[in-house]
């Protein structure tokens, strides 16, 4: 369902809209993809609420850094890769540029980091 309004919206003429191509994924399922098949996590969000807190092993790099810094993201090319924001709006955006500079398996946290710590699982402060 959620695909077709995707899809629907996209026709209309919805620019921010998170491409269907893009699969979201659950907190814990996202935790499971880390451990058990060394997912990388991408999280787009500033500095400020990286800083505050952030899920262990992730990558920080702001989405307004996402389409500079693709290269160093080149050796995950092929791996599960899963965007991460607050709320799970800006990693949809940061997802679409990681799909459309190839990267094969790209997911976006659903519900982001606020989704991540309601379903209890850990967060690293700085």
């Amino acid at each position: 369902m959620k695909k077709i309004l995707v899809a629907i919206i996209a026709l209309l003429g919805g620019q921010n809209v998170m491409s269907a191509s893009i699969e979201s994924v659950s907190p814990n399922e996202a935790s499971k993809m880390q451990h058990e098949r060394n997912a990388i996590i991408i999280d787009v969000r500033e500095t400020d609420e990286w800083n505050a807190g952030h899920i262990a092993g992730a990558i920080h790099i702001p989405l307004s850094d996402v389409k500079n810094r693709v290269t160093e993201l080149e050796k995950y090319k092929d791996s599960p890769v899963i965007t991460q924001c607050r709320s799970g709006v800006r990693s949809a955006k940061a997802a679409e540029v990681l799909k459309n500079a190839g990267f094969s398996a790209v997911y976006n946290l659903d519900g982001g980091i606020n989704a991540w710590q309601k379903a209890a699982l850990d967060i690293q402060q700085n």
